[in-house]
């Protein structure tokens, strides 16, 4: 069988730090890498999301999304391994249940890139079995517990999960009779496009669920024009498309930069949804921004933007039945 186009374009994504600086021009940032981050959470970025890194420049917004970089090394207070206490809110393994009438399934420990910042960078999937092999104990849950209208499927990346595997999980998903709703958490359609193919739309154009993707764009560079492509192939088949962001320090900390990234998002049909407070996960403690600052650009983001543009700004605190809006 002929492998998929977007798998041979993931079997080339970069894996290397120095590679990658070279790649870039920036052969001499070398001592800026940590190998012990290296170790803990390997690099990996796509080749689509690597060209719209800006050549030469150290302090690229994207760049610094995923260069592992000897400031993850140092110790933070409060910043841990499971930051969301998600392992205790695993009724079956790999199955989410925090909020009413919602549940998450961790479909795949995989993604096509690696960003540092990610609050599941140290997760334990195997113990979670985000395997299709172990998806029946999460699948009879959620046929037992009829409070539940919506599934999320996350990872990982769920979109990581090859086509006719997916399928089989969304027929048993929309045979469950109380469930109304699908939302997708992926980065995909952002750093690898190409992911976005005829099979998948096919399989999401056929469920009787109300499709929702939640995609994630932190920058405006992040998207081009095949982004906007494989975002208007899933606005085809009418799937509601959201977008959730991370403040993250030195990347998109900015009016500016914020603004151009809803304007940018809502001009490709994206609704700007999220904007997430840093999960205090180990190792990214350099990416944070207070909630004095947040709370700050919201303001001057609300002064510019029309109200349907600006995403609310959210923190993630362990135990709340929701999230919580600052």
């Amino acid at each position: 069988m002929q492998q998929s186009k977007w798998r041979t374009i993931l079997q080339k994504t970069t894996r290397d730090p120095q590679a990658l600086l070279a790649k870039l021009d920036l052969a001499g940032g070398g001592a800026h890498l940590s190998r012990q981050a290296v170790e803990h959470f390997p690099l990996r970025v796509t080749r689509g999301f690597l060209d719209r890194i800006r050549s030469g420049d150290l302090h690229d917004p994207l760049l610094r999304q995923i260069l592992p970089v000897a400031e993850e090394d140092e110790p933070a207070p409060g910043y841990t391994g499971d930051p969301l206490q998600e392992h205790a809110s695993q009724p079956v393994p790999g199955l989410l249940h925090k909020y009413h009438g919602r549940a998450l399934l961790i479909v795949t420990g995989a993604c096509a890139i690696h960003c540092r910042y990610c609050f599941r960078r140290h997760f334990p999937y195997a113990d979670a079995n985000a395997s299709p092999q172990q998806w029946r104990r999460a699948l009879d849950y959620l046929q037992q517990d009829t409070t539940i209208r919506e599934i999320i499927l996350s990872g990982g990346d769920p979109l990581m999960v090859a086509n006719d595997k997916l399928e089989v999980l969304v027929v048993e998903l929309s045979g469950i009779e109380h469930l109304k709703r699908l939302r997708i958490h992926t980065r995909i359609p952002v750093v690898l496009p190409e992911r976005i193919d005829d099979g998948l739309l096919a399989l999401l154009a056929g469920t009787r669920l109300q499709r929702i993707m939640v995609v994630h764009a932190n920058h405006s560079n992040e998207i081009d024009g095949s982004v906007a492509g494989a975002i208007a192939k899933l606005r085809d088949v009418r799937i509601l498309l959201m977008n959730q962001s991370v403040l993250l320090k030195d990347v998109n900390d900015s009016v500016t930069v914020l603004q151009e990234l809803s304007e940018k998002l809502f001009g490709i049909g994206v609704i700007p949804y999220y904007l997430h407070m840093l999960d205090p996960v180990q190792g990214a403690a350099h990416f944070a921004v207070t909630e004095d600052r947040a709370r700050d650009l919201m303001d001057q983001l609300r002064a510019v933007l029309p109200g349907y543009l600006v995403p609310r700004l959210v923190r993630e605190i362990p135990g709340h039945t929701n999230k919580v809006p600052l």
